[in-house]
């Protein structure tokens, strides 16, 4: 058996460990996780893209002072069209019929208040003045000056696909790695040259990229185990990306009613929503999820910030029917490792074990009378 250890991901990144942890987005990123991550041997992540830019440049000194290893730090690209401000209308049009669920947390809708999101171009500046060892991002591309900055700096990139289109533009942009993120992973879909919902499958679009790029490919979607990782890593992928079970560790930053929604029967129903950031996700069914199933919202991130005190007061409260419960398909295989080091120790033993006890190929021949 080869060694599944070495790939060239892990050459070229630097890693003992072709295993990368998913960023979360919404500010439950946690320097802990991504720290006690890059320090077993994986590639820690940051979701970064709800930092200012003063706050992002402080939290990657933090994590540069935690760890010496390779970790990431993740971006949102903001689409062409994307809102930078809450505008008034949207709050009077849709904040109404939100006023039962501020009410089930004990508020009144807000009054108006202007909210804008983080300028990009401002945060890459951060990431680039503080170099870490990989720069990933969701939502599109970065522009070509970014990406060549990179390059000069030293700084590895990552982008995410979730359609064979979006991994060869990642590619022809010259980034140097793509993230398979396929329809069962949990969190937002981060689509950009496709509808969020034609979204391929993880295997499927693992196997795909894998034979049309020339850059590794790394699978992220439905894959908690040592036996998702192996079989991953079978069909072409250079390394696995996980989240959801990253997620439920101690060192993460979910609210412990979502970590106890993750381990708990109910993990086993997710569906794709907008319903609380305007931005398709996936997360575990509840109440505001079912609510909002078939109604229109704002686009992200109107909606996000409509939403937010909702979730602030339910995290607060544990009103686990209002959390945006966040989770991919493989929830329902999670083990009972919170630790974020010992979870990693156990995945890196059960892929070991699952590709050791792999059945070898074998070649049947036919024989007969040939004359």
């Amino acid at each position: 058996m080869t060694d599944w250890t070495r790939t060239p991901f892990t050459q070229k990144f630097d890693l003992r460990y072709p295993i990368v942890q998913g960023p979360f987005g919404g500010g439950i990123s946690r320097i802990a996780l991504t720290a006690a991550v890059s320090e077993a041997g994986g590639l820690g992540s940051f979701g970064a893209h709800h930092l200012s830019p003063q706050d992002l440049d402080a939290t990657i000194g933090q994590l540069q002072s935690t760890t010496d290893q390779p970790f990431a730090v993740n971006l949102w690209v903001p689409l062409p069209d994307q809102p930078r401000h809450l505008d008034r209308t949207t709050h009077d049009t849709y904040s109404g019929a939100l006023r039962p669920w501020f009410q089930r947390v004990g508020l009144e809708p807000p009054a108006y208040q202007d909210a804008s999101s983080p300028d990009f171009e401002a945060q890459v500046e951060a990431v680039l003045e503080r170099r870490p060892a990989v720069f990933s991002f969701v939502f599109g591309i970065p522009r070509p000056e970014i990406l060549s900055e990179c390059r000069h700096r030293g700084i590895r990139t990552v982008g995410a696909a979730t359609h064979l289109d979006e991994g060869r533009a990642l590619q022809d942009a010259g980034v140097d790695a793509v993230v398979a993120s396929g329809y069962e992973a949990g969190g937002h879909r981060p689509a950009f040259l496709r509808p969020a919902a034609d979204s391929v499958a993880t295997g499927p679009l693992t196997a795909q990229l894998s034979a049309a790029l020339d850059i590794p490919v790394i699978a992220a979607g439905g894959i908690a185990t040592g036996r998702g990782i192996a079989s991953a890593l079978m069909l072409g992928a250079e390394a696995v990306q996980i989240g959801t079970a990253f997620l439920a560790t101690d060192q993460s930053g979910a609210p412990d009613a979502h970590k106890h929604a993750l381990r708990s029967p109910r993990a086993r129903h997710t569906a794709l929503t907008t319903a609380f950031s305007g931005r398709l996700a996936r997360g575990i069914r509840n109440d505001f999820l079912d609510a909002f199933e078939s109604v229109d919202v704002p686009t992200y991130p109107q909606q996000n910030w409509l939403t937010a005190p909702i979730r602030a007061a339910a995290a607060r409260q544990g009103e686990i029917e209002l959390l945006a419960l966040w989770s991919g398909q493989g929830a329902p295989l999670l083990t009972d490792h919170r630790d974020a080091t010992n979870l990693f120790e156990h995945l890196v033993a059960a892929t070991d074990h699952s590709l050791r006890s792999a059945p070898t190929p074998t070649t049947h021949h036919v024989t007969g009378d040939n004359s």
